[in-house]
């Protein structure tokens, strides 16, 4: 690992971002830290950093409230909080959150989602990407699906919702993200439909639907690629 990309840690408990400092030093990246939102908003216009590890309970500001000024800075964004609830989860990831650790989090996990943020770079350039999963091909400029080399007939909405989370690998995307992007704004709240939806693609893209290890299901919030 090279130190090409910078990471902010974005907490303000000291212990908290000595340990992620280690483990990310470690692993090969730039380190810079922020101990509220403010320091955070100054350290991602003098920094530019690739991807920020953000805290939510920060002193000075709600960090749900600096989405917005990240996504202008097209940095990735990682929370890493101790609010474990299902609707804090889903509001973060509906704000552009790639990702969503809880605290006490496992180190080697956030390193591996952290270099699964970092590649969906690529995403930028989705339409002429080929995303691999397992066996599975997806081929987003032409709209094909091949497993094992041999093409995968998909229906519409089958393969709607498969572009979607390959346009953002190893990301969760949330329930309402792909009833809104497959089905339109009206359905984002049929989550039925999402489910009949991945028990198709499950039978015709999994070696075992029954236990799938490419379509993740993330109970209460959505879907994840793993490619």
């Amino acid at each position: 690992m090279s130190t090409a990309h910078t990471i902010l840690i974005v907490d303000d408990e000291p212990q908290i971002r000595t340990l992620l400092r280690a483990t990310l030093t470690r692993a090969g990246y730039a380190v810079v830290e922020a101990a509220s939102a403010r320091a955070c908003l100054a350290a991602v216009s003098i920094d530019r950093p690739d991807l920020v590890l953000l805290d939510l309970g920060l002193p000075d500001r709600d960090g749900l409230e600096l989405f917005g000024l990240l996504r202008e800075a097209k940095a990735k964004v990682i929370v890493v909080s101790a609010r474990e609830g299902t609707a804090q989860k889903v509001a973060a990831l509906d704000l552009g959150a790639d990702d969503y650790v809880t605290k006490p989090f496992d180190t080697e996990e956030l390193l591996a989602r952290v270099r699964a943020a970092l590649r969906q770079r690529l995403a930028s350039q989705a339409e002429r990407v080929i995303v691999g999963a397992g066996d599975v091909e997806i081929d987003l400029f032409h709209r094909a699906v091949r497993r094992s080399g041999a093409e995968v007939r998909l229906t519409p909405k089958e393969y709607g919702v498969l572009a979607e989370l390959a346009k953002h690998p190893g990301r969760v995307v949330t329930h309402r993200q792909l009833l809104g992007q497959v089905w339109g704004p009206a359905h984002r709240d049929h989550t039925e439909y999402l489910r009949v939806v991945m028990r198709g693609l499950r039978r015709k893209l999994e070696s075992d639907p029954a236990q799938p290890a490419l379509l993740i299901n993330e109970p209460g919030v959505g879907y994840r690629l793993i490619a």
